[in-house]
């Protein structure tokens, strides 16, 4: 079907964590709020649109935070919770709409293409909403368009309880004014670099030549400057299927029960489990070891821990797990790690409480390697096993 035929509608749970935590304590109502570790080492998860207005962002650190905004209330977050909530507005729109993806535990797409045949979009859309308000309590925003793009666009352009409709001829005169900075994947790092080139709006991104965008940031990335200044966006909407766990495991070429051996290898499976998390944009609250003798007795350990996709935090808890499980007198052959009991988290890392450096630091690694693979970069306690 041609592009521009398509209708899709992008659904955004406004300040989501401070939603609930509102509808579960009153008192909160109307008052700057953020979630976040409450460190100053910590950083914003989320903030209330009270506290939004002082210039608090999510993933500001929270010194900064509570300087811009020192009457606002601080939250540590309650993932459990918030998963509670996501699921119920989950089921709603999973009752309803023809095709619908999950992006994140606050973010849907859904392809309303065809609809129209039956019942006017703009309709259909205002009563989902409106299912949504008064089962949950939630406030949404909502925004339709001819792709993923223009509808997330303009869903964040008319945040909070905002509803916006992009129709196809409008796509490029609404695209225009906009600062590059509202296209989703332009960062700090490359608005600097576009910024540097005098491109501050779509307007003047569309008016450079693709070959020039390609030279300037390479061809992946400047095609996709490219394509994205004019609202282009093929991304089909993935029908949501809800993962259960996620496991790896490993046959060791020789069996053993040397633990720094078994140490390193479980380093390796727990990186790429938490890689794939982070890449899913999910979290776990349980995490289970599995080691196999060499006479084939298999044996396991799990343990509850609070939501996260943090590796230091998902690797201390495997590495007590195999310390439990180890007996040195007998020789092991296979090690493996499972993370279960997942949520949506998008990188709320150690869920809201560590060091913004330290969140840098993990985000550039995961950008090495979804660029070069997963095992591009490790630590040097799983080199041996990249080696093996």
């Amino acid at each position: 079907m041609d592009a521009e035929q398509r209708t899709i509608m992008h659904l955004d749970l406004d300040a989501f964590f401070c939603s609930v935590e509102v509808l579960n304590n009153q008192e909160l109502r109307g008052k700057p709020l953020v979630i976040g570790g409450s460190s100053d080492r910590g950083v914003v998860a989320s903030a209330s649109y009270e506290a939004r207005k002082y210039g608090v962002r999510a993933a500001m650190p929270m010194r900064l935070a509570r300087q811009l905004c020192p009457e606002a209330q601080v939250l540590s977050g309650d993932m459990e919770k918030y998963t509670y909530y996501s699921d119920l507005v989950t089921e709603i729109i999973a009752e309803r709409a023809p095709l619908y993806e999950k992006a994140s535990i606050d973010e849907f797409y859904l392809d309303l293409t065809g609809m129209d045949k039956y019942i006017g979009n703009l309709k259909w859309s205002s009563e989902l909403k409106t299912r949504i308000v008064q089962e949950t309590g939630l406030s949404l925003t909502y925004a339709l368009s001819v792709n993923k793009l223009v509808s997330k666009m303009a869903s964040n352009e008319v945040k909070p309880q905002g509803v916006e409709w992009v129709a196809a001829g409008r796509v490029k005169g609404y695209l225009e004014p906009l600062n590059v900075q509202k296209i989703p994947g332009v960062g700090s790092q490359t608005y600097q670099q576009l910024a540097s080139l005098g491109v501050r709006t779509i307007r003047v991104l569309r008016q450079i030549p693709l070959k020039l965008l390609e030279k300037e940031f390479g061809g992946g990335l400047g095609r996709t400057l490219h394509e994205k200044s004019f609202g282009r966006d093929p991304q089909p909407v993935v029908p949501y299927r809800a993962q259960k766990s996620l496991s790896h495991e490993h046959t060791l070429h020789e069996d053993t029960t040397d633990l720094s051996v078994l140490m390193t290898l479980l380093t390796g499976l727990t990186e790429q489990l938490g890689f794939q998390l982070r890449s899913d944009k999910k979290v776990t609250s349980c995490i289970a070891v599995k080691i196999r003798y060499s006479d084939f007795n298999t044996v396991s350990r799990q343990r509850k821990i609070s939501y996260t996709s943090h590796d230091p935090a998902l690797l201390a808890v495997a590495r007590e797990l195999l310390l439990e499980l180890y007996d040195r007198r007998q020789r092991i052959r296979l090690v493996g790690v499972r993370f279960s009991h997942l949520a949506y988290g998008d990188h709320q890392i150690n869920l809201f409480s560590d060091a913004g450096k330290i969140i840098d630091l993990h985000q550039a690694m995961d950008t090495v390697r979804a660029k070069y693979g997963r095992r591009a970069v490790m630590r040097g306690a799983s080199y041996q096993d990249r080696c093996s």
